[in-house]
């Protein structure tokens, strides 16, 4: 299975969760991040959500940003969203109902409907960037739980 993480920039809350999504699943399963612009395209993830991951055992430092493509549409099984505006982005680039069918808000899939947007931390503190990883793995547990399920 192929899942992709899409936020704004790909440099704070989608390589977290791709991160934090691989140390939850087996070998076998593909896990990959994107943003929905190419401002921050081949630049590492922002250094505090570096920092706030290496804190919890998890090393995203290699990771690059890039856009999503036409290509991840095909490519992905899932394409899990981090808030209502990305997701809108997302499913305008979908190409047709089958791709539409992939996409979801993170959050929500994870069962959480009160709070279905992951906050961006980027204009935040390192405080932010960790109740952002709190909430990215608490919902990376239930859904790798539905996953494996």
């Amino acid at each position: 299975m192929k899942i992709l993480m899409v936020c704004l920039g790909n440099i704070c809350r989608s390589p977290l969760a791709e991160g934090i999504m691989k140390t939850k699943l087996p070998d076998g399963f593909f896990v990959d991040s994107v943003g929905t612009i190419s401002m921050h395209e081949g630049e590492h993830p922002d250094k505090r959500a570096i920092k706030t991951a290496s804190n919890h055992g998890i090393d995203i430092s290699k990771q690059r940003s890039r856009p999503i493509s036409n290509a991840d549409f095909e490519k992905f099984d899932i394409i899990y969203c981090m808030d209502i505006d990305i997701y809108g982005d997302v499913i305008s680039k979908a190409k047709n109902e089958e791709q539409r069918q992939k996409i979801f808000l993170f959050l929500e899939a994870a069962g959480n409907h009160k709070d279905a947007e992951v906050p961006d931390p980027y204009w935040g503190d390192m405080n932010d960037f960790e109740d952002v990883y709190q909430l990215l793995d608490q919902a990376c547990n239930m859904i790798s739980k539905q996953i494996l399920s």
